[in-house]
Parts: C-alpha cells; sequence; structure tokens
C-alpha cells in the first residue's frame, strides 16, 4: 500500500508540470499570470493560432530545420553504428578492443568540454552556423551510445546465421544487410527514439552551431520567441506544446520495440 502511495505521489509530481502546460495552451493569454493553474473554460485555439500566423514564421523554419537535423543525423547515426557496431561485436583483437574503449570514453564526455573544439574545426572546414555542421557534430557526438546499444544487441545473434550465408556465397556487406541488419529492428528503434529525442531537444548545440540568429531549430525557436520587454504566455505555451508533438508521435510509433532494444544484449555477450 505504501509502494502504490509513493507512486501515486511521484507521479502527480512529475504530472504537475504537463498539465500546468497543457491547460495554458488553451488558456487565453491574460488569464494565465493570475491563475496558471485553473481550466481553460472555456477553452481557446488561439494561441495556437497565433503560433501558426506569425509573421516571421518562426514556427514552420524551425520545424523544418529540426526535421532536416535530427532526420539526417539519426539516419546516418543508425547506419553507421550499427555497422561499426557489426564489426566490433565480430571481431576478436586487440584493435578491436581499444577502439571499444574509445567510443565508451566518449559516453563519459559532456559535449558541452568539446563545443568549443568542434566549433574551431567546423568554423575551419566552412561548416560553422550550418545545418549540415549541426549534423556532423550530432554524428560526431552521439555514434558512441550507438555502437554501444548495437554491439550488445548482435552479440546475441548467432554468428552461425552469418556463417551459413558466407557459405552460400555471400559477400560481407550483404550478410550484414540481408542477414543481421533485419534482425536488428529493436536495437534500431532504441536508437532511434533515444538519439531522435535528444537531438530534437538540443537547445545549446543548436545556439551555439548556428548561431542565434542564423538559425533556429524548434528548441531555439522556443527562446528566440520570448520578447526582451513583454511576452504572449499563451503563444508561448502553445509553441512548447506544438514542438513536443513531433517527438512524442514519433516515441508512440516505435514503443513495441523499445524495450526489446533495451534488453536485447543483455543476455549474451
Amino acid at each position: 500500500m505504501r509502494r502504490k502511495a509513493l507512486a501515486a505521489a511521484v507521479a502527480a509530481l512529475f504530472f504537475v508540470p504537463l498539465y500546468m502546460a497543457l491547460v495554458n495552451v488553451f488558456k487565453r493569454g491574460r488569464l494565465i499570470a493570475p491563475s496558471p493553474a485553473s481550466l481553460p473554460i472555456p477553452p481557446t485555439l488561439d494561441n495556437v493560432e497565433a503560433v501558426f500566423t506569425r509573421t516571421d514564421h518562426l514556427f514552420w523554419v524551425s520545424l523544418t530545420n529540426s526535421l532536416i537535423v535530427t532526420s539526417l543525423s539519426i539516419g546516418i547515426l543508425t547506419v553507421l553504428s550499427a555497422m561499426l557496431g557489426h564489426y566490433l561485436a565480430r571481431t576478436a583483437g586487440r584493435g578491436a578492443r581499444w577502439l571499444t574503449l574509445v567510443l565508451l570514453s566518449g559516453l563519459m564526455i559532456p559535449p558541452q568540454v568539446i563545443l568549443k573544439p568542434a566549433t574551431d574545426v567546423l568554423r575551419e572546414i566552412g561548416l560553422m552556423t550550418t545545418l549540415p555542421g549541426l549534423i556532423l557534430f550530432n554524428v560526431g557526438y552521439y555514434v558512441p551510445f550507438g555502437v554501444f546499444v548495437f554491439t550488445g544487441f548482435i552479440r546475441s545473434i548467432p554468428v552461425e546465421l552469418e556463417e551459413a550465408a558466407s557459405i552460400d556465397g555471400a559477400t560481407r556487406m550483404q550478410v550484414f544487410w540481408r542477414i543481421v541488419f533485419p534482425l536488428l529492428r529493436p536495437a534500431t528503434a532504441s536508437v532511434l527514439i533515444f538519439l531522435g529525442v535528444w537531438i530534437w531537444n538540443d537547445f545549446l548545440n543548436p545556439l551555439i552551431i548556428l548561431g542565434p540568429s542564423l538559425g533556429t531549430t524548434i528548441t531555439t525557436g522556443i527562446y528566440r520567441s520570448i520578447g526582451q520587454y513583454q511576452q504572449d504566455f499563451g503563444a508561448l505555451f502553445a509553441f512548447m506544446f506544438l514542438a513536443t508533438l513531433p517527438v512524442l508521435i514519433f516515441f508512440l510509433l516505435l514503443q513495441k520495440q523499445f524495450v526489446k532494444g533495451l534488453t536485447g544484449g543483455a543476455t549474451k555477450g
């Protein structure tokens, strides 16, 4: 009984900010500051309409950039991580062990630590303040996580399947794409969800790499929608609400494979 009460209390604690954000989306702006926790009676869609019809098209530009950056980043990361994870899982040698150690060390480095040298590199190659530069940064930083997930999962796949395909004349690339990769759907779903949410919600890296005025993603768009002297809180809550919808839908589409991907590499390795 105590556990249920504790679980309910923790759930209520986490639900409060979600409730506050949701009810204020459909509440008139002048009513938010006096009573932020009250129900939106009567509800209105004026806040959502205000976001959609901004003269600077901030929401649509931010949404487009985030979709481009997130989709290309997780697509490249998935392919690179799966191929490198397969190599490390099937290679026995000192070089593979050292490479694994180097990649896992990358998981312990906060992105803020490498942001300054990364921006110097991007500036030298002419990719600073560009979407390709932000995508390249995401790929370089998050590939260790993808390799970690895929390596553990691939070790649970019988190597005899690959050996049988090789005996039948399949090349190493054919073995990977036709035999191994189709079996990696649970791990792929986990990598896509984790990295998709992280990259979509990232604020500091797009702000620095794209610049505060030269480019915007969905998170920096929320930041730029806040005025210096006045703010429409209703439109701000609507902007935040609309920003969460794509990644929420993305998670719901892949949730069936999510847990399988997290536990798939835990039984063998």
